[in-house]
This record gives C-alpha cells, sequence and structure tokens, in this order.
C-alpha cells in the first residue's frame, strides 16, 4: 500500500534541461564549522539545503556560534574564535556522519566536555576511526562498542603523525581540524587519497596547509578569519542527472556552478567511458576550489569497472551507477569498496535487493558487486532502506524500467537533497 512518503516513478523516455543543484553537502559542512571558529564574519551563499548540513549548523548553534539564514537564503556567521562555548545539552547530528566524525576534531580541542548522539542510522555507524587518533593527541572519548553517542572530553590537544587505516575524508578532516587547535605539526598519511575539501577549505580561511601525494600535514594554533563565499553545486548530487541523462541517448543537461574539484571529478571521467558525452565550460577557481559549467548529452550506455582508489573517490556515486549499470552494455564490476557495508545502510546489500526486485541478476561481494549488461528492468516496490542515495539511485533505475516503479520512504532524499523528486519530474519527458 501506497504512504504519503512513497513515491511513484513512470518511464521515461528522455532528459532535458538545465539544473543549478544546491550547495555541495562536503564544503557545506566544513565552511560552517570554519566559520564558528574563525575572527570576523563569513558569508555563505548556497548552503546546502540537506538534512545533514542543517544538522551541522544545529550543532554550531548549540556551541555559541552566532549564525542567521537572510531572505536569499544566505548563511551570515559571526566567528568568535577558535574557542566555543560548552553546550546545555547532547548535540544532535541527526543522520550526519560528516557532522559526528568532523566535529569531533573541533570538539577535542575545547575546555569543556560535550556529548553528541544521532538518529537509528548514525548510531549504527563505526566511531574508532576518529576516536583512536584523537585519543592519542591526548583527548578522552567515550562510546559503547565504538558507536554514537560520543561524549567528549576536550583537552590541550598535541600533534601526532598518523597513517590512517582505512580512506575516509571525513577522517582526515577530523584530524585537521584537531590539529589546527593542537599543539605542534600533525601529519597525516592515507592508504590512497580521498578528496581535499577540508585541506582547500582551511586554505580559504587562512590556514597553511601542505599536502604532498597521500600525507597531509597542518601547523597547529594558527588564527582563521571570515571569508564571503559560494557554496559551488554538488556534484554527488548531479550524478543523479547525469546517470539519468545517460539512459536515453539525445538527453540533453546543463549544470551550472558546479563543483569540478579533481579529487571527485573522477565521476565524470567513468562517466564518459561509459558513454556520456560531457563538455566542461566556464571553468574557474572559487575559494581554492575548481568550479564549471557542465553540458552533457546522453549516448550509448557502455560499462565500467571501480576498484582501487577508484572506489574511495566514488564512494558516493558507486550506488547510482550501479542502480543503472543492468541497463548498460557491458555492466559494473564494484570491487575495493567495502565502506558501502557501513553508510547510512548496508548500501551493497541494498542496492544487490533492489535490483533483484526489478529482475535484474547481481552477483554480491563482500567488498562490492557486479551487475551484468543488457539487462530488462522491470518496475517493482522498492526499499530506501532510510537512505538518502538508495532512494534516489532507485528512482533513476525506474525511469527506463518496464511499468510503474513504488519507492518505500522516499523521504530519505531529503537527508541531502530535499528537492530532488520535484526537480527530477520536471527534467523527465514521458
Amino acid at each position: 500500500m501506497k504512504s504519503q512518503t512513497d513515491v511513484v516513478i513512470r518511464p521515461a523516455r528522455n532528459v532535458q534541461g538545465s539544473v543549478t543543484l544546491p550547495g555541495d553537502k562536503s564544503i557545506s559542512h566544513r565552511y560552517a564549522m570554519l566559520s564558528a571558529i574563525a575572527e570576523g564574519k563569513s558569508t555563505i551563499e548556497n548552503y546546502s539545503t540537506g538534512a545533514d548540513c542543517q544538522s551541522t549548523l544545529g550543532c554550531m548553534r548549540s556551541l555559541g556560534g552566532k549564525w542567521e539564514r537572510k531572505e536569499s537564503g544566505m548563511i551570515e556567521v559571526e566567528g568568535s574564535g577558535p574557542q566555543l562555548a560548552a553546550p546545555m545539552e547532547s548535540l544532535d547530528c541527526g543522520n550526519s556522519g560528516s557532522t559526528i566524525r568532523m566535529l569531533s576534531g573541533i570538539l577535542a580541542g575545547q575546555e569543556f566536555v560535550s556529548e553528541m548522539h544521532g538518529d537509528e542510522s548514525l548510531s549504527r555507524r563505526p566511531m574508532e576511526r576518529v576516536m583512536a587518533p584523537l585519543r592519542l593527541m591526548g583527548a578522552r572519548i567515550e562510546a559503547k562498542n565504538g558507536r554514537p553517542p560520543l561524549k567528549i572530553q576536550g583537552a590541550k590537544l598535541r600533534g601526532i603523525e598518523y597513517k590512517v587505516p582505512v580512506a575516509s575524508a571525513q577522517v582526515k578532516t577530523c584530524l585537521l581540524f584537531a590539529g589546527l587547535l593542537a599543539e605542534g605539526e600533525t601529519v597525516i598519511e592515507e592508504p590512497v587519497r580521498t578528496r581535499d575539501h577540508g585541506e582547500v577549505a582551511l586554505r580559504a580561511f587562512g590556514a597553511e596547509v601542505v599536502r604532498k601525494g597521500n600525507v597531509s600535514r597542518i601547523r597547529g594554533q594558527q588564527k582563521l578569519h571570515g571569508i564571503q563565499a559560494r557554496v559551488p553545486g554538488d556534484l554527488s548530487s548531479a550524478a543523479f542527472f547525469l546517470c539519468a541523462a545517460g539512459l536515453f541517448p539525445g538527453s540533453r543537461l546543463t549544470l551550472p556552478h558546479l563543483l569540478m574539484n579533481p579529487t571527485r571529478a573522477r565521476l565524470l571521467d567513468v562517466l564518459v567511458q561509459m558513454g556520456l558525452k560531457i563538455q566542461v565550460i566556464e571553468l574557474e577557481e572559487v575559494n581554492g576550489e575548481m568550479v564549471g559549467t557542465i553540458e552533457a548529452e546522453g549516448g550509448r550506455l557502455r560499462g565500467a569497472e571501480i576498484s582501487g582508489a577508484d572506489s574511495a573517490a566514488l564512494i558516493d556515486e558507486i550506488p547510482v551507477l550501479a542502480a543503472i549499470a543492468a541497463y548498460s552494455e557491458n555492466g559494473l564490476d564494484v570491487r575495493d569498496a567495502k565502506e558501502l557495508r557501513v553508510k547510512e545502510s548496508d548500501r551493497i546489500a541494498a542496492i544487490a535487493s533492489n535490483l533483484r526486485r526489478m529482475g535484474a541478476e547481481v552477483e554480491e561481494r563482500e567488498d562490492g558487486l557486479r551487475v551484468p549488461g543488457n539487462q530488462r528492468l522491470h518496475g517493482a516496490e522498492i526499499e530506501s532502506f532510510g537512505d538518502h542515495r538508495i532512494a534516489m539511485a532507485f528512482a533513476i533505475a525506474a525511469l527506463r524500467a518496464e511499468g510503474e516503479t513504488l519507492i518505500h520512504s522516499a523521504e530519505a532524499a531529503s537527508i541531502s537533497y530535499p528537492a530532488f523528486f520535484s526537480t527530477l519530474q520536471e527534467l523527465i519527458q514521458s
């Protein structure tokens, strides 16, 4: 039975139009946190509309951060320097792993005790990956079985040299933020290079961060100053519409003011390999981030293989790439992506389950999956598993299925993109 939170997707024949996307989530989180501990005023245009990034703003307000939303949607923040105020109650991070992990780095360097909690999904996610290095830096952190809620006793931190065992931009940013507040230098080495929004944002606010290969260094106790910024459009959200265009030869899509950071733009390379025609125009640098306009045209959809460093670089985009892979000529083979098991849902299991509901053959592996190509899918009842990327990925897969598809708990999309379904309806031609 259909409920108010379910959405029906009908087959389409084409995708046409232009989409100005909400601000990138990764950058929005980092700007909100850094503007609060900077000195002076910051203005942030096109801040992400997603619920996760609102959780970050809520936490910063509870920590004494002064911000207000202007009529234009711009966020204006009055920074008060590196020392925040002790919160009156536990900080609610909602569904946001980015909030709880990255903010841990800042809270570890404060002179008070704080606690962070989240919803049921966040409460299952592993936090030991930030707890272990922050303890080495001098903070005391308590958690039951390494999962939220987290209780943090801040301290005068000391810089460390740390090899991150699992590639994670959230963990790296957490340690860079802690390193900013620590004495001495903090050096972070990753197993593979991850997105560098933490380094770029810190530089935009005036800090010196050195990055060479997979190693990032920050000197402690540097002062940050407020900035004027416009957050570029979210490339992970763009992935859904680009994949929709890829389903139909002749589709045409324009995405202005889109994030083109080289550590994120691997998605575009893979989509081109799969047959999408992509042209980047009006490329410029804004606060250290590359921003451009994409013009995309659908072609014949081929397949792809994703493994190694690509799996880390594309971890957020793999769900939608896998969801459309059955329609491609050669399918998709994903390896080295075990991290998908501990996202908002077990995304490997969720992708496999929903593809099978639509009649697809799927091989599920511990660290990935294989989706053979040249398959025909039919409409089905799809479970979002409370996961925004699963809900949106299968809305795209449904566009080329035979018959209607019903997506249960589709409101999960609001975690990152509240207007996703209305925007999709404006683009598709049925």
